[in-house]
């Protein structure tokens, strides 16, 4: 609440001007990933490289995928060179995903199928967040996972075994929880289906078809076949639109504001607060803009 004293939002200097808006945190997650999976080279343009993704792209260095990272016009770049789907190596230590929680629920899946041994560990926030509902589905595929709290906590220790399709039905809709089950069917001979009760977050659907994965979705019905090879990719990541909130919040209240936010994320699935400004009566106009990584993107 602003004190008497404080100055109203309307005597504020108007703001304008150009922002390019970082890269989308979820999407990046899933394009290492991916890409680590692939056959032959990945380029990721725009990603984003917080400390979440950072623990991402360390932990696939730590089981043998080469990433390098570099600058192409100001915007960050990731190199990465693929090992195809049973190309990972055994991580030498303890994998430490900090405090991404999708960085550990993601891997949970992935590496529940594979022939290694591996443990994924965070702080101590992470350590307390629940893992029950991943690893519930991925015990049903017949993943070998122990952890705290029966497996319910971080650390968790996964032994590669070989995993076998299953038909999962979510009791309430979770991103995460679809895509640890949807990587962990990548290694899988046969058909995965998850039915979800309505629709959450798409991003990895969205990263499976742009890498030509068979991935089919038949109303809240989602099926991939594992086992088969795909090849490295180039990928544009987006715009963050959670970043771009603040300055879209920021225009709208000060008067006299006109800003321009290139190239953000406006997967329906994310852009809620479009919705919900505009029906405030915020001036917001959305210009489509190609996109590198079938996800729609605008300025």
């Amino acid at each position: 609440m602003m004190s008497p004293s404080s100055p109203s939002l309307a005597k504020k200097k108007s703001l304008r001007g150009t922002i390019t808006i970082p890269g989308d945190k979820s999407i990046t997650h899933r394009a290492i990933i991916l890409s680590s999976l692939a056959e032959g080279s990945s380029k990721i343009l725009g990603y984003l490289p917080s400390e979440d993704c950072e623990r991402t792209i360390n932990a696939f260095r730590s089981m043998g995928i080469s990433i390098r990272s570099s600058q192409e016009e100001g915007i960050p770049v990731l190199q990465i060179s693929g090992k195809g789907l049973r190309g990972l190596s055994e991580p030498e230590t303890v994998i430490d995903c900090g405090n991404s929680g999708t960085t550990m629920r993601l891997l949970s899946g992935l590496l529940a199928g594979q022939s290694f041994f591996s443990v994924l560990t965070g702080d101590d926030s992470l350590r307390s967040r629940p893992m029950g509902r991943v690893v519930s589905p991925l015990r049903e595929m017949g993943a070998q996972i122990s952890g705290r709290s029966e497996g319910t906590q971080a650390p968790l220790a996964l032994s590669g075994s070989r995993l076998s399709p299953i038909e999962y039905r979510l009791p309430i809709p979770s991103a995460q929880v679809k895509s640890a089950i949807l990587l962990a069917a990548l290694s899988v001979s046969g058909v995965t289906s998850i039915h979800e009760p309505s629709q959450s977050r798409d991003h990895t659907e969205r990263m499976f078809k742009h890498f030509g994965l068979p991935f089919s979705k038949r109303g809240k019905t989602l099926s991939i076949k594992g086992g088969i090879p795909f090849q490295g990719q180039t990928v544009a990541v987006p715009g963050d639109i959670s970043s771009a909130a603040f300055f879209l919040v920021a225009g709208t209240l000060i008067p006299g504001s006109e800003i321009r936010l290139n190239n953000v994320g406006v997967n329906p699935t994310r852009a809620g607060i479009i919705d919900m400004l505009q029906e405030m009566g915020a001036d917001i106009r959305v210009q489509p803009r190609s996109a590198g990584c079938n996800e729609p993107v605008a300025d």
